[in-house]
């Protein structure tokens, strides 16, 4: 064996100019479908990565019939007994209780609706970093009565760190949720979408202006391994009773989720025709190759060799060049990759406003996942082989003598 991929290995090389033209086309073809894929899976990374962190969670647990209509009518009691049950979980990372409502904020005669969420700083600290978001004044600490402000809403109501906002809203059971509350910092979330209308407050701030004394909206539930989230579901639903609803991220984001689906399709067909060119590279260069020594082929075959082993050559011949392209191309691409993981590339004009329509910050980021690399190089390899399909019906069926007369 080891010989025939030696013989295999000097021949690739007896028509140098040949092969170096196979193996740049194959090499860029892979580059190309590497860069494609790796922006694609970066972009679906950081959607989720933005919505989990910043709203979701891996999954939720939330009162039954609470996703239906969003009342704050529908919250539950946040119990020592129940939050202690969802973090013995072996998978459970964090567990961060949130009470989430609508209210109107004002200022003079700026008036604004936007989104009340009150949490527990520290825990939600730990989560997304909210405390390196703060651009001006300081962070919440825990039980503190004064509100963070994202950016464009502190703009548009003319307020800014010290300045009093009036909230007014519905609370608990009808009760009329109306309090001034201090502004001790100034956010910027790098999404538009969030960085309008968003206002957050201690957790037990929150419930006193609702009226919901101890009940949160949901568990927003982070997890040490996101692989095992339907395992992680089922565990903590056998243990709750028929009054609480698990909802995971997928149904929480299912506008997201269907976006990411429609663009994977778009990016698949890139990728098929991009293979479709290796494929045709390589078939082409094999068809020339055995063309051109049909009579090299019968003089092998009439000096002794097995038709058998001579395929093997010209299998292993097809395959090296598609491994050498392959390695080629990971080494070429890897460093590229890489800097681009650390350094997204920022968007402007459309390509940033399509980014944003879908609740995404304007950035291109790249992916490292290993199945961007693996993947390329097991469809190489297939390449090969269906290529290697045109040499050995000729090598298995030439007729010798007719060969050597050629």
């Amino acid at each position: 064996m080891n010989e025939l991929m030696k013989i295999a290995w000097r021949n690739i090389w007896r028509n140098q100019r040949r092969t170096m033209l196979t193996m740049t086309s194959i090499i860029l073809a892979i580059c190309m479908a590497l860069f494609t894929r790796s922006m694609q899976i970066g972009s679906y990374e950081n959607m989720i990565s933005n919505a989990v962190k910043l709203s979701t969670g891996y999954f939720q647990i939330q009162g039954s019939g609470y996703w239906e209509n969003k009342s704050i009518d529908k919250t539950f009691i946040n119990e020592a007994e129940l939050l202690n049950k969802v973090k013995s979980n072996e998978n459970i990372e964090l567990v961060i209780p949130r009470l989430e409502s609508f209210a109107l904020a004002s200022s003079g005669k700026h008036t604004k609706g936007t989104i009340i969420i009150a949490t527990q700083p520290e825990i939600e600290d730990k989560l997304n970093k909210l405390s390196q978001k703060v651009i001006s004044g300081e962070y919440l600490t825990e039980n503190d009565d004064q509100i963070l402000v994202v950016e464009k809403l502190a703009e548009y109501l003319q307020v800014n760190v010290g300045d009093t906002l009036v909230l007014l809203g519905q609370g608990y059971h009808g009760v009329t949720a109306a309090a001034k509350h201090r502004i001790k910092g100034i956010i910027k979330f790098p999404i538009p979408q969030l960085n309008n209308q968003l206002i957050y407050l201690s957790l037990e701030s929150g419930q006193e202006f609702f009226s919901a004394y101890n009940r949160v909206t949901t568990y927003s539930v982070m997890l040490k391994n996101p692989d095992d989230l339907d395992e992680t579901i089922t565990q903590i639903k056998t243990s709750l009773s028929e009054e609480y609803a698990i909802m995971d991220w997928m149904e929480l984001n299912l506008e997201m989720v269907q976006a990411i689906k429609s663009d994977n399709i778009g990016g698949i067909i890139m990728l098929a025709i991009l293979y479709s060119v290796i494929g045709f590279g390589m078939f082409g260069t094999i068809m020339m190759m055995t063309m051109e020594r049909r009579k090299e082929f019968a003089v092998m075959v009439a000096v002794g060799m097995q038709k058998s082993k001579l395929f093997l050559v010209v299998f292993f011949e097809t395959l090296m060049i598609g491994f050498v392209a392959v390695i080629v191309s990971l080494i070429t691409t890897y460093p590229i990759l890489l800097y681009y993981f650390y350094n997204p590339i920022p968007l402007t004009g459309e390509l940033a406003d399509a980014m944003e329509m879908f609740g995404a910050e304007p950035v291109m980021p790249f992916s490292l996942d290993a199945g961007i690399f693996i993947n390329q190089t097991i469809a190489v390899i297939v390449l090969a082989f269906v290529a290697s399909i045109y040499p050995l019906t000729k090598i298995l069926r030439f007729n010798v003598l007719q060969a050597m007369r050629s």
